[in-house]
This record gives structure tokens, sequence and C-alpha cells, in this order.
């Protein structure tokens, strides 16, 4: 994956809103919903989101200026270990990068191996002097036990929009191959999908083990999930809170109208029931929770002032009143 400063056209001097900004712009511009038929617009969007999963966290953007991550996210440090001839490369079934991950089988060879169960005497750290005499055929070669091999962790970010509905995604397999995988519909943030037998080869016969892939859902521009239930600032016009009317409010289905009462203040959250993230296993769907925002117009408005000197003269009133 490319440097994330260069996906979202960023400086690494650049200020966490800056950031978020930048996303939000590509976001639009990129967004699955705006180009359904372009899977370069589609790859684009993922792309910039797994970005901004790196630079929007603060943990993760330090940990990634210092070298400690690389552009996936991944540590940094350990590419080579497990991956020579003869080696396995592969994570835990944590994912973790510690050396307990690592299986250090010199060549596959009678030399390789960790100590059997039980060894004792005559096996230094796990090697029979024997095998010496193996080499040369006096005891004849001595069979493995088969041996499972090891289970690799693997991540795809998809947009929210997909975990709801579902999607197919492409990954590369440690063997080189790649494959789509079904990711099904209601698709939780940070949930595994294990692909059975996909992972690294098994020794003397032994199966392959699997890839657990971890699902990211990446952040929406808009919304933000809490549980099955949505959160979005809806901006509204100063006139709009004042006398009040239908606004649209934009959902993971489509626009819908909302009913705001005259006299609205800003901060006040209504809830549209249902709109939220679909309900599984029988539950219901979540809700859209719309938290209002007063946006005063841009630019200078010598009206808007003259009225608002007037009512500071004629009708002051204390906002703050009880806050003590």
């Amino acid at each position: 994956m490319r440097d994330p400063y260069s996906v979202l056209g960023v400086g690494k001097a650049a200020s966490a809103d800056e950031v978020k900004k930048a996303f939000r712009k590509l976001a639009k511009k990129y967004h699955p919903d705006q180009n359904k038929n372009d899977p370069k617009t589609q790859e684009k969007f993922a792309e910039a989101s797994s970005a901004y999963e790196i630079l929007g966290d603060e943990k993760k953007r330090a940990q990634f200026d210092r070298g400690e991550i690389d552009a996936a996210g991944k540590p940094r440090g350990f590419e080579g270990f497990g991956a020579g001839a003869g080696g396995r490369r592969g994570a835990g079934p944590a994912g973790g990068a510690g050396f307990e991950n690592f299986d250090f089988d010199i060549g596959g060879g009678p030399f390789g191996g960790r100590a059997a169960p039980g060894a004792g005497a005559g096996r230094a750290g796990g090697f029979d002097p024997g095998d010496f005499f193996d080499l040369f055929g006096s005891r004849g070669a001595r069979g493995r036990q088969p041996q499972r091999g090891q289970d690799v962790a693997e991540s795809v970010t998809i947009s929210l929009n997909d975990s709801v509905r579902g999607t197919s995604v492409r990954i590369g397999l440690p063997t080189g191959k790649m494959v789509d995988v079904a990711v099904p519909a209601g698709m939780e943030d940070g949930k595994q999908i294990r692909l059975k037998g996909q992972g690294m080869p098994g020794q003397g016969g032994g199966p392959a083990g699997d890839v657990m892939l971890t699902v990211r859902v990446a952040r929406h521009p808009f919304f933000r999930v809490e549980g099955r239930d949505l959160r979005l600032d809806l901006p509204l016009a100063l006139y709009e809170a004042v006398l009040g009317g239908k606004v649209e409010v934009p959902t993971l289905s489509g626009k819908v109208e909302m009913s705001v009462p005259p006299g609205t203040n800003g901060g006040r959250t209504m809830r549209l029931r249902g709109k939220g993230l679909p309900g599984d296993d029988g539950k219901p769907a979540g809700d859209l929770l719309v938290t209002l925002r007063i946006v005063l117009p841009d630019g200078p408005a010598p009206d808007l002032e003259d009225l608002m000197r007037k009512w500071r003269a004629d009708r002051p009133y204390d906002p703050r009143k009880d806050l003590g």
C-alpha cells in the first residue's frame, strides 16, 4: 500500500483536522454509492479508508511516523523471520509479532525442528547427536510426525455501506494465490472470517493452517457507529431552527425528510427509528440519532447583525443560567 500521507494528499505536519478534512473529501469523491459501476474508484475509496485508519488514529500515526508499523498497520522489523528457505512465515492465532509465533526451523533437514516432548539427556537444545549418523544412512532417515501448518493473520478494510449490504473482497494468500472472499451482510468491525486450509502448508503430510481474516469497517465521513445505532451531526440553518420545517437527512438507504419543530436549539438530538444498522438474529434495526448543529451563513450579514443588536438591547436572555 502507498504511503498514507500521499494517499490523503497531506504533509506529515498536517493537523488532525486537516487529515480528517482530506479524508472526507476523498471519501465523498470515491464513495461506492457514487461510483457503483467503477471498481477503480471503489479501490481508491478503500485505499483512502485504510490511510485514514492510520493517520486518523493518534497512536497509530505516531507508530507509523516512528517506523514501527507499515502503511497497512502491520509491525515492521520481523519481515524476514520464518520466510527463508525451508522456513515458515506466519502469525499465531492472535496475529502477534512475538518470537513465540515464529518457528526457527533450519532448512527442514535432520537438524531442524524443536525438541520432541519428553526429550532428555543426549538431545542438546532439541538436537540428537545420533542424527549425524542419519546423514550417512547408518540408521536410516527417521520419519517426522505430521505437523499442522501455522495460521496466518490478515486484515481487510471495507466501507460501512458494504458492511451493511455484504460484499466480496480479494486478498492474497501466503501461497501467492489470490482469492475472493464473501463478506456477509451485517459484518461488524473487528469480526473475523476463517479461511480453512488456506494458511501455511503442513509438514510431514500434516494439514495446512488457516487464514484468520479480520474485517475492519472504515470510518464513515458522516456517520458514527454505536452498536446498532448510528449518529449524525446535521447542519441546520438559523432560520430552519427558528421557524421549523422539513429538512433532508442522509441515511444508509437514501435521504429521508425529518420535521424540525420551531424554536429548536442547537445540540438537540432527534431519533429516526429503524434507520441505523440492520438487525440480525431476529433483532430490530438500530436507530439514527441526529444531533442538530446550527450554522450561521458565510460572509457578512448586516441585517442579521442589526437584528441581533436589537435583540441584545430589547430581549436579552442568559442561555447559561443553569450552569450556576
